[in-house]
């Protein structure tokens, strides 16, 4: 396996659920609850953040 490949981690801002739905209190006509579709600021929606570098010594 290469050594290469990015590592991700879950994002420490929301914990791996970047998508969440807030209500707002109101009612539609039909009620059911109004709802607001919210995305984490940290990650963007993808609920991952890549794994820091890690510091490899060279050797000669």
């Amino acid at each position: 396996m290469p050594e290469n490949t990015a590592r991700l981690r879950v994002c420490r801002d929301c914990d791996g659920f970047p998508t969440v739905a807030i209500t707002t209190g109101q009612r539609t006509p039909t009620g059911s609850r109004h709802t607001l579709t919210v995305t984490c600021r940290a990650c963007h929606g993808t609920g991952t953040h890549p794994a820091p570098a890690t510091r490899r010594e060279v050797t000669a």
